[in-house]
This record gives structure tokens, sequence and C-alpha cells, in this order.
């Protein structure tokens, strides 16, 4: 088994994550504060794996810069570059000592830093362990979001304070990790069904975990606006970050009591999944060789720019599976809108794959205005 390796100088410590953690939480933290209040944001050039050639956001009160567009932790058609490594049937079952995955992992991630992208989203156990092991004696260049949903919020066995703790130090154990630098716990999709004493129990295990310093920053994963505009409301020095559905289709809604607003309002940072909804969007099978790949990369390309029309977001996270992904999203991170030919173009291409969505994504028609 591979020896844990020791920081590098380049990490924060334990006590920096602490201190960090508590200024947070108090409304310390440079970018905006928990009552929404602007105060001086950070140099920019600091930021992980920082590229003049990548645009970055701020991850909203946390006070992180990150890259305009980052890595999703799906890697659903990774059997076109690897066709080994799913054994399970799907994507989940993937074979994660596979040696062509485990390549394939390393080189997209190694890609990512070398565009100046510095996030990693990892949501299953899966994810975790295979991401955590792409950054093996690189853990300072990205930033690693946290859920280990197989026991988490959505399993009836995990909603304790207590269970909750369990499950980030099993993961952290058993993916080698010292700390995480956000712990993005995975509710329900409709996260209304849980109980007023499941999220209390939820948000004091974030607490927890950002005073211990084994989580920097803390949020939750749901696909329910309304919920997550009241927990936003209820409970703004825990929840610093949010992920949601966010697709080519979605539209902003600037009404003071919509969930874009507060967002904005309480400096909450956002990630925004499924941004080429699901696979949809596409024709071809996401392979280099595929007869498609070059519509389907214009296609990306616009997606990724709609989304960042919207100054409130902090990133679209899309699953990328070769390095020709990553470089295509990277170029349309720092290109600027649509012009009026290109909206068009991917309008009609998002009315397709509206049009096109399997029975287990029709929710995603529910994010068509926020």
């Amino acid at each position: 088994m591979e020896q844990r390796q020791p920081d590098t100088k380049a990490q924060l410590t334990r006590r920096e994550f602490v201190r960090d953690g508590a200024a947070a939480a108090a409304g310390l933290a440079v970018g905006v504060s928990a009552a929404g209040a602007e105060v001086a944001a950070p140099d920019v050039t600091k930021a992980r794996s920082y590229n003049p050639q990548m645009k970055y956001r701020l991850l909203g009160k946390t006070g992180l810069w990150i890259s305009q567009v980052c890595l999703g932790g799906h890697w659903k058609r990774v059997n076109v570059m690897a066709p080994s490594a799913f054994q399970g049937g799907d994507w989940l079952g993937a074979n994660l000592s596979d040696e062509g995955f485990v390549k394939n992992r390393r080189d997209v991630v190694t890609r990512c830093i070398e565009r100046g992208i510095n996030y990693i989203d990892a949501c299953t156990m899966q994810e975790v362990l295979a991401y955590a092991e792409a950054l093996r004696g690189r853990r300072d260049k990205m930033h690693l979001g946290f859920s280990w949903y197989q026991e988490e919020m959505r399993n009836e066995n995990f909603r304790t304070t207590d269970k909750l703790l369990g499950t980030l130090d099993k993961g952290m154990r058993e993916a080698k990790l010292d700390y995480v630098d956000l712990w993005r716990i995975t509710m329900h999709e409709q996260s209304g069904q849980h109980t007023k004493g499941e999220v209390d129990e939820m948000m004091k295990a974030l607490e927890a975990a950002r005073k211990q310093g084994k989580a920097r920053f803390t949020g939750f994963s749901s696909h329910d606006p309304a919920h997550i505009k009241w927990m936003i409301e209820t409970y703004p020095e825990i929840v610093q970050v949010v992920v949601t559905p966010y697709t080519a289709k979605t539209k902003v809604v600037t009404d003071e009591a919509g969930l874009w607003a507060t967002m904005k309002k309480f400096g909450v940072g956002w990630f925004g999944i499924k941004p080429f909804s699901g696979t949809s969007l596409f024709k071809g099978d996401s392979s280099p060789d595929s007869p498609t790949a070059e519509e389907d990369n214009k296609l990306a390309q616009l997606a990724i720019r709609y989304i960042l029309c919207n100054d409130a977001i902090t990133a679209p996270i899309p699953g990328l599976i070769n390095q020709r992904q990553v470089d295509n999203v990277a170029d349309a991170a720092v290109q600027g809108p649509l012009d009026k030919e290109e909206a068009r173009a991917l309008g009609e291409a998002m009315d397709h794959a509206w049009a096109s969505l399997g029975a287990d994504y029709q929710w995603l028609k529910n994010w068509e205005y926020v």
C-alpha cells in the first residue's frame, strides 16, 4: 500500500484551516461577508494553479479564487478512452485500479492544472478515491470538493451529526486526505424532503468539520430552489457554497426574492452541474474520433460561455474525459458572451437537447428559471 506523503510547503497547515474557517464563519472572509457586505478581495495571482490565460471568480465569501470552469467529478463516458474501465455496467462501476482509467484521470487532472483549472468536485465514494489518487504528490495545485454521497443525507442511516462526521473521517482516511477544501454534502435532489431536524444535524456536522480544520469551507448540493434559498437564509454562516443544476437553458430571474438574488446577497459560492444537460446536447459519443466531435466541441463552448454570462455563478463543472475536452472548456471560459448568431445556434441545439432528455433527466426542466 502506498505510504502517505508529508505535506509540501505550499500546502496549508491544519492551524491555518481552522483560522480561515473561523474567519469565514464570522463573516470576515475576503470577497463578500455573510451579510453581503463587500470587503477587499485577495490577489488573484495567488490562486492555485494560477494561469494568466484563465479567468477566475471569487467563490463567494470563502475568498478563494476559482477558475471560471472547473472539473466535475463524473466520468460517464470515460470508457471510450479506457475501454476496460467499466466493470459494473456503468460509470459508478469503474475499476479504480484499471491502468487505463488511472492514467486517464491523472492526464485530465494534469491538463486542468496546466490550463489554470483549480477545482475538482468529487461527490461519490468512487470520485473521492479516484481524484485523491490523481492529485497525489500535487495536492496543493487544486481545490478538492468532497462528498461521499453513499453515506450522507440520501441514506437514512447517516442523517445525524455524528454519523456525517464519521463519513467525513472515513472518506479522508480511505482517500489518504489530510483535509478537504469544501465539504459539500449531497442532499436529496428535492432537499425539502429532509426534516428541519435532519437539516440542523447536517449543519452542525459541517460547522464542526470546519472548526476542527478537516474542511476549510462548507456547503451542500440540492436541486430544490426554494429549499436552497431557505437554507442560505437560515444558516448564513455555515452555507458558504452550493452546488445546483445550471444548464444552457437556465435563465436568471432578477426578482429580489429569488434564489439568484439570495446567493448574491449572502455571498454564496455557486457551482453548476449538468452544463451540457447530461450529454443530451451532443450528437456523438465524446470519443476524439467521433464524426461530430468538432460540432459537439463547439456546442460545449457555447454552453459554457452562456452560463458564465451570469456573474453570480462561480463556475460550471462539466465532467471531462480527455485532455482535448479540458482545452475546449478552458478556451470557452475566456471567450466572453455569445454574439447573436451564436446565441441562436445554441438555442436551437438546446431545444433539441430538451426534447431528447431521458425520463431520468426531466427534472432539469425545473432549472430553466433561477
